[in-house]
């Protein structure tokens, strides 16, 4: 029986591991003898639905090292389609864009260290083409027209990025400041539609609207709170020691007798003069 034949190590073939992730050589220039592994695999979430991570067009990298920022990432992953957008982050999660979107300046210092990746294409046959690349042929971070700067060079480029011109401050400051004012505008609308909707009317009623559809129902303002209140004690004070004995319960029912026999006869006299003031007369 013949023994069965043997793959050898230059194959071109995908490396797939446990977990459904395939394993992708990076090497960060010609003369490197060491090789990194990013480990990838298509990005499904159930839990997760947003158009910024699209499930059929995401790939999800781990094991990316310090030196491959963002745009490195992009240009590495170019080879297998169109890029949208590229995301680095230190550990996996949902996506949350929280606040205003700040300048980098303004941004505090990124961790050291191995991050997760989450690269949109524009087409879903790039995820394909990632992930059937052959594991012995690496993705080349430094080259010619793409050098990546290492050790004291690096450390003298972010220490000459650490300073900025006050006009670019400036401008950057201005633009947060406008996009601050338009938010607190945008807030004091929304609050005074609130009160405009939860406004009582003349007889006591309060105008409740639905939202938009999706939307999550909101607590009620500070303001309806205090009227609510309000309200209650008023109410609260009126009955106070109103009923408090039976011949003041016996009163309070005849008085009310008293007054629906009088609106009573009131409407038979409105009535009668209606009729009386008829012009069309078919009989």
């Amino acid at each position: 029986m013949a023994p069965p034949k043997k793959k050898h190590a230059g194959s071109q073939q995908a490396c797939v591991i446990p977990g459904g992730f395939t394993e992708l050589s990076l090497q960060f220039n010609s003369d490197s003898v060491s090789r990194h592994k990013l480990y990838v695999k298509e990005h499904r979430v159930r839990a997760e639905k947003s158009s910024h991570r699209p499930l059929d067009r995401t790939l999800f990298v781990l094991n990316v090292p310090s030196y491959c920022s963002e745009n490195v990432m992009k240009d590495l992953f170019s080879l297998f389609g169109t890029i949208e957008s590229v995301e680095l982050r230190d550990h996996p999660g949902s996506f949350q864009h929280s606040g205003p979107k700040l300048a980098w300046i303004f941004k505090p210092a990124e961790k050291k260290g191995f991050k997760v990746g989450y690269i949109v294409f524009k087409k879903p046959s790039s995820i394909t083409a990632a992930k059937s690349h052959p594991q012995n042929v690496p993705l080349m971070v430094c080259t010619e027209e793409r050098p990546v700067k290492t050790g004291v060079q690096k450390w003298i480029q972010q220490y000459k990025r650490s300073f900025i011109q006050p006009e670019k401050l400036q401008q950057l400051v201005d633009s947060f400041m406008n996009d601050y004012d338009k938010r607190k505008e945008e807030e004091a609308e929304r609050q005074k539609e609130e009160a405009e909707q939860q406004q009582e009317d003349g007889e006591g009623w309060v105008k409740v609207t639905r939202g938009h559809k999706g939307t999550k129902a909101r607590p009620h303002s500070e303001a309806a709170n205090q009227r609510t209140l309000q309200k209650e004690m008023r109410k609260k004070k009126r009955k106070e020691l109103m009923n408090f004995y039976t011949w003041q319960h016996r009163n309070t029912q005849k008085e009310h007798i008293a007054q629906l026999r009088k609106k009573f006869e009131e409407d038979k006299q409105r009535i009668a003069l209606l009729r009386a003031q008829r012009k069309f007369r078919p009989y």
